[in-house]
């Protein structure tokens, strides 16, 4: 018994506190934004970086970690990401400036898009599929989504007793802790294939090309769309995803392989993604800002306040495997977009005075409960009639698709609101303290308009574009994650 669980279960804990701190890191910075705000004099397009360089990074050299993994070890490329992690997420905690806490938060998530993809590939071949399979990945799906949950409270209460630095410096003892213990009872892993090539230029050029896209898209509301730095931003941007893409085309081991696009369901459950992760970020950085900022709320308020959301993604979330038996996930996802559309839109109505429990709480109610439909749904969607051996590049290219799909979203309506905000107060009579904090919220309003717009544009793609499978037993295993 105790060689079993030195052999296994400690290193599903090892493993389990890993993907803890990459999940903990997208959410643990929504609660600190006004106060990171405040103390670089950041403006809200830039501060909307600080979130963005973390999940474009992560995004788009996810596929490129998982493969590096199969190809030069699992255990190295493991340990590799844990330590470069560990170092960012030091060096973001003593970050001197806001373009310093940006490029650091990029590093972070090139650390965590090897390490994640590494660590479950090592579940997978620890366990053997059934029971204990079955246990291991459950923990795994716990943690991913608990961390989410916990990263807004912890960030909330390292922000208000510890100061915002420490949603960083957190990591490093558990990174040490999980370095250490993994130097030492991690089995090597032999790779599992002799040709060693690596797409490096796919995942360079289309992370480059998505950075640029996001960065025209955030300044040409400001700058105008006929100016020269966004035309030349999205020129460069279009040159570079043209470059990715005949790149994957010629390229003998391919990041992203576009034959596994005959899949209908899943061209467009990766559209579906991208337009309810741009709806989804866009929640917890524009709330957590009218929150702190107009509310007044502490950071540790702020984070008991976003705990509704998980409570309620997880309520329907565990409904969802019986609902999809019976009609199906065709309907589902035509449905639950309009859930959360709906959460959204009134949250578009807050005031300048609101209340928590009247102008908060009901949309985020309404916005979790629809979330907990569609992330079951989507990944059994993505994954229906896709051989065994490309499951796991689907489900990776659905993971891509919410990291990617959340900055692009985030930076459209930043610059929405940026220059909804100028308008507002050009326009107004009189410019002083009410006039500025109306504009303010008069902005926020617009975020949420949009960003309902996006979920009903996921329900659009569901109606149209997604065939129904009828779940079979192959489907079971597939379910049963996407619910964790």
């Amino acid at each position: 018994m105790i060689k079993k669980i030195k052999g296994h279960w400690i290193i599903l804990i090892l493993l389990a506190l890993a993907q803890f701190m990459v999940v903990l890191d997208v959410s643990i910075v929504n609660v600190m934004l006004p106060t990171v705000q405040k103390v670089f004099h950041m403006s809200q397009t830039n501060l909307q970086w600080v979130v963005t360089a973390y999940t474009l990074t992560f995004g788009g050299f996810l596929l490129l970690g998982g493969r590096a993994a199969d190809l030069y070890g699992r255990r190295k490329i493991f340990l590799t990401g844990v330590f470069m992690f560990t170092l960012a997420s030091l060096l973001d905690g003593l970050s001197q400036s806001g373009t310093m806490l940006i490029v650091l938060r990029a590093f972070q998530g090139l650390a965590g898009a090897f390490m994640s993809p590494a660590a479950l590939s090592i579940i997978l071949v620890t366990y053997k599929q059934g029971h204990d399979r079955n246990v291991a990945l459950s923990v795994w799906g716990a943690v991913a989504s608990g961390g989410a949950a916990v990263g807004v409270l912890l960030g909330g209460i390292l922000t208000q007793y510890f100061g915002w630095r420490w949603n960083f410096l957190v990591n490093v003892p558990v990174g040490l802790f999980v370095f250490f213990w993994a130097t030492r009872l991690l089995p090597i892993h032999e790779s599992e294939e002799t040709d060693k090539s690596l797409d490096l230029p796919g995942a360079i050029t289309i992370t480059g090309g998505l950075m640029l896209l996001v960065y025209a898209l955030q300044k040409a509301p400001a700058n105008g769309w006929t100016s020269h730095t966004t035309i030349y931003s999205l020129l460069v941007s279009f040159a570079l995803i043209s470059v990715f893409v005949f790149n994957e085309l010629k390229a003998r081991k391919p990041l992203v392989p576009f034959k596994i696009f005959r899949y209908k369901n899943l061209a467009a459950a990766n559209l579906l993604q991208l337009t309810i992760a741009g709806a989804l970020f866009s929640v917890f950085f524009f709330t957590s800002l009218y929150v702190q900022e107009i509310l007044h709320f502490s950071p540790v308020k702020t984070g008991l306040c976003f705990l509704i959301i998980p409570l309620f993604i997880g309520a329907t979330a565990s409904n969802a495997p019986k609902l999809i038996r019976k009609i199906g996930y065709k309907r589902i996802l035509s449905i639950a977009p309009i859930i959360s559309a709906s959460g959204l839109f009134y949250l578009s109505f807050i005031p300048v005075h609101g209340s928590y429990f009247k102008d908060i709480m009901p949309g985020l109610i309404l916005m979790g409960s629809g979330l907990g439909f569609i992330f079951v749904s989507l990944l059994v969607a993505a994954t229906s009639g896709v051989e065994k051996q490309l499951s796991g590049l689907a489900s990776g290219l659905i993971n891509t698709a919410q990291q990617l799909g959340g900055s692009l979203g985030l930076a459209i309506i930043t610059g929405q609101v940026a220059a909804s905000t100028t308008r507002y107060l050009v326009n107004a009579h009189a410019q002083n303290s009410a006039t500025v904090i109306a504009g303010t919220v008069h902005g926020y309003q617009v975020a949420f308009k949009i960003a309902a717009v996006f979920a009903l544009i996921a329900g659009l793609i569901a109606i149209f574009l997604i065939r129904n499978v009828k779940p079979s037993e192959n489907h079971e295993e597939t379910t049963k994650m996407a619910a964790a």
